[in-house]
């Protein structure tokens, strides 16, 4: 994806969520070239916010304002990340390492820093671009990607009071998570799919063969 089609993904998504909120602060997993960074940075700047960015790799030469501050690390060393940020975020944006335990993990953990109605987004939870025949057919990240979803719809299922969740599915796609109560998240029973049921398969066969 082009940098002006994802900028564009972003805010037609959650920058209405953001644009008016005083001395902002989020933090960011996954900076690469820089495009969210740069958008994060735009809110910042126009709104006297602070912007935290971690990556596995070192980033720090991209950008020189005094409103971002670049950490070397892998996002799961939560002490690091922690200690050399913030304690409480309107945003965290996660697009880092693209494996659905690993960002159910950060949704976990990061979601106690997250302010009431603060909001967490992340990225690359749709697969209908990679499905086969698709324009981007790609095996690994449509299961990726689908699985991803599911977790985060395992997680809405088992913390209704606690959690809001939207879904963009303009390209890769975005998930929304909204904070609405203090309480931390639940761990719970995962939802169960009924595709791959047997009476399921029986019923496509009959059809099949009426």
């Amino acid at each position: 994806m082009n940098n002006k089609k994802y900028i564009s993904k972003l805010r037609s998504f959650f920058y209405d969520d953001l644009k008016d909120l005083k001395n902002i602060k989020i933090l960011e997993f996954g900076v690469r070239e820089g495009n969210s960074t740069n958008f994060f940075l735009e809110l910042c700047n126009q709104n006297n916010g602070k912007l935290y960015s971690v990556d596995i790799n070192d980033c720090s030469h991209l950008f020189k304002n005094e409103k971002w501050k670049f950490i070397h690390s892998s996002d799961d060393n939560f002490t690091k990340v922690i200690n050399e940020s913030e304690k409480e975020f309107d945003l965290i944006f996660i697009d880092s390492f693209h494996d659905p335990d690993h960002v159910k993990k950060l949704i976990f953990y990061y979601f106690q820093f997250l302010k009431k109605n603060g909001i967490m987004i992340i990225d690359d939870i749709s697969w209908l671009p990679y499905s086969k025949n698709n324009y981007r057919d790609h095996f690994h990240t449509e299961i990726i990607n689908r699985d991803t979803f599911t977790e985060i719809l395992n997680i809405l299922s088992n913390n209704r009071q606690i959690i809001e969740v939207y879904f963009s599915f303009n390209d890769s796609g975005l998930a929304k998570i909204v904070k609405r109560s203090e309480e931390p998240l639940k761990y719970g029973k995962n939802l169960i799919n009924r595709s791959f049921s047997v009476k399921n398969i029986i019923k496509k066969i009959l059809k099949k063969i009426r």
